[in-house]
């Protein structure tokens, strides 16, 4: 299998230089869209719209697919390295009943309202692998019972950490809560090996990684945003202690003052710097940080566990990944349902755990020996993404994450307290949901 795999997939990085990153929609052999026929029409070429990272992961899948598929081939569109601008592009496209996408890679939380606005199809599970999938993913798939998409990976929030500057100085295991995190990264600096290591870092920029670590923070503390009923509680002394948690490490210089500035993609790059000792980041970051290349300092030299908890609570990470829809106005939807299944199927998925430690939505992947061996950080992952808690689940998930990002913010850069940040927010979330 795995020599099938890499054979399929070789040439990585050429495929992801010399892919088109079309801007525009490519041509089509149908005279226009299906929009509301309810039926797949046509066949064709196709594009293919996601972020930054997702295009880097799908290059040799594409390029294998383009190769069997000459009358058919899919044009790339990059959307960008952040998740809001990929989220409005889309929109925008979408609300124009433009046929420019076909297939749209969205972050899980992005389904139920992209299927409420009636921008995506409605899918047949029958045409796609859904029975190997794990239940988060299955769950993120769907809007009030239907299925609107297909998982191409399933993210909790992983804790890097530094083994060798822990075991420097003297601390055996990985902390379990926040507080045992403090009491590490301060052993470690008082080391000759930890100086000028900054303590820990999240996604903390104005953006929607904020919302995630947010969330987590408030999730790790026995708080939500949203209760069962989806009516806003994130006033709560609950929630008080997780944001408040958050306030202090910046306070207290736990978490460094540039960390303010920090997406995934700076902190990774801060982490495999050796600049950090503890990162919280997605899996795909576990490759890269352990390059042999001499693109990373820390290669060999950390691991991974769950997130710390707050107080007596574990810690608890909010749930990512992205799932593929077919727009509702695509053109030569067969071939995009078909190359939607492609994706979604295991040997995809497998490929972009091999080629980039991306966490597939496939069960079946997390209990293979032979990869739990390549990469330990599988089981750690299995074990998050049983726990899991989504974002906020709306049709108005970009009002709430925005209101999140805006107070969050005011409160970590010490413009309101975490209890009037708390009250403002749950007021907007009022607003929002009515």
């Amino acid at each position: 299998m795995k020599n099938t795999l890499i054979n399929r997939f070789t040439g990585v990085a050429a495929a992801a230089t010399t892919m088109a990153l079309a801007l525009t929609g490519c041509g089509s052999t149908d005279s226009g869209s299906d929009a509301g026929s309810g039926q797949l029409q046509g066949r064709g070429p196709i594009t293919y719209a996601a972020s930054k990272t997702e295009v880097t992961a799908a290059a040799p899948l594409v390029k294998a697919w383009n190769a069997k598929h000459p009358d058919e081939k899919v044009t790339v569109v990059n959307l960008g390295a952040v998740a809001d601008q990929s989220r409005q592009l889309l929109i925008q496209s979408l609300q124009t009943k433009s046929s420019q996408y076909a297939v749209l890679n969205l972050d899980v939380i992005w389904t139920g309202e992209f299927a409420a606005h009636r921008w995506i199809r409605e899918l047949d599970p029958k045409l796609y692998p859904m029975d190997e999938m794990l239940k988060a993913a299955v769950a993120a798939s769907t809007y009030r019972g239907k299925l609107y998409a297909v998982p191409t990976n399933i993210e909790g929030g992983l804790l890097y950490y530094r083994t060798d500057l822990l075991k420097a100085a003297g601390v055996e295991s990985p902390p379990t809560t926040w507080a045992e995190m403090k009491t590490d990264c301060a052993k470690v600096k008082a080391t000759k090996q930890g100086a000028g290591v900054d303590c820990y870092a999240g996604q903390f920029d104005k953006y929607e990684g904020l919302t995630v670590n947010f969330a987590e923070a408030v999730n790790s503390a026995g708080g939500v945003i949203l209760d069962k009923d989806g009516k806003p509680d994130v006033d709560t002394p609950q929630a008080l202690t997780g944001l408040t948690t958050l306030v202090d490490a910046f306070k207290s210089g736990m978490v460094p003052k540039n960390a303010i500035t920090l997406q995934e993609e700076s902190g990774r790059q801060a982490f495999q710097d050796g600049k950090l000792l503890f990162h919280r980041q997605w899996s795909y970051q576990y490759a890269l940080a352990n390059a042999r290349d001499g693109s990373s300092k820390v290669a060999g030299k950390f691991a991974v566990t769950t997130l710390p908890g707050i107080g007596s609570h574990p810690g608890v990470s909010s749930l990512g990944g992205h799932v593929l829809a077919i727009s509702a106005f695509a053109k030569n939807s067969k071939t995009a349902s078909d190359f939607v299944a492609y994706l979604g199927d295991a040997a995809s998925q497998r490929a972009g755990l091999e080629n980039f430690s991306i966490s597939p939505a496939t069960a079946a992947t997390y209990d293979d020996p032979a990869l739990v061996k390549k990469y330990p950080f599988l089981p750690t992952s299995k074990k998050v993404l049983q726990n899991a808690v989504p974002r906020p689940i709306s049709v108005s998930y970009g009002d709430i994450t925005a209101a999140i990002q805006e107070q969050a913010y005011a409160a970590i850069t010490g413009k309101k307290t975490p209890a009037e940040a708390l009250k403002a927010l749950q007021s907007a979330l009022e607003a929002i949901t009515g």
